[in-house]
């Protein structure tokens, strides 16, 4: 992104389809970039708030009921995918275990994938899979943009504070970077939008994508 480009106020995006698992996911449509998140940080009113449409993620009472990968059409190009949330103590163990495994395996082999949104919850970051995901990400080398999310909730001085402690303990990853987010207020928006925009340009051939090294399994990292 350049100085002189002005930034939309939202990213058009339409539905495409959702999957269960690796092999239903659609075929490479362009750059993808994934949103990752526990089921309760509000990873769903982050892509709400990105597209200016509360309907672009369906938003339910009960955090985690998506149990699918959502594929959305970005009007400029490449796709953002709304992965299911994790940690969602209400479901039967054997279907948090079937949507993880699809996640997972969606990380570690989607050609496509070109950088993670992990969403936090800025009063609870830093949690068990949180760090798995930036460990993974480190270890195959692919961007990752950690929104601390709910920072309305936190002072301007709290907001700061986790920001730069979250900073100091990632300091050796270098392909992460973290910023705070308010979902129900926008606050953030035009930074997180200038960085998918930046992502969603990248260049992905079909030909190289059949050639490609797969990403590290997630949870089997050197």
């Amino acid at each position: 992104m350049t100085e002189n480009v002005s930034l939309p106020e939202r990213l058009e995006a339409t539905f495409l389809t959702s999957a269960p698992d690796l092999k239903r996911c659609p075929p490479n449509g362009g750059a993808e970039v994934a949103f990752a998140g526990r089921s309760n940080a509000g990873k769903s009113s982050v892509l709400n708030q990105l597209t200016g449409n509360r309907r672009t993620a369906k938003v339910s009472k009960t955090p985690g009921r998506t149990q699918l990968m959502n594929f959305f059409d970005v009007r400029t190009g490449g796709r953002m995918v709304d992965l299911p949330g994790y940690g969602y103590a209400k479901a039967g163990k054997e279907a948090q275990k079937n949507w993880q495994n699809a996640v997972n395996h969606y990380l570690s082999y989607r050609d496509a994938l070109v950088g993670i949104v992990l969403v936090m919850d800025i009063r609870h970051p830093n949690q068990a899979f949180d760090k798995q995901m930036l460990d993974w990400a480190s270890a195959s080398e692919l961007p990752i943009r950690v929104l601390l999310n709910k920072a309305d909730k936190l002072s301007n001085g709290a907001q700061k504070q986790e920001l730069n402690k979250m900073r100091n303990l990632y300091k050796e990853h270098p392909t992460v970077s973290f910023q705070t987010f308010s979902a129900s207020r926008g606050t953030g928006k035009p930074d997180l939008i200038a960085t998918l925009l930046e992502w969603l340009s990248l260049p992905i051939d079909a030909e190289d994508a059949e050639e490609a090294v797969p990403h590290n399994e997630l949870g089997h990292q050197p």
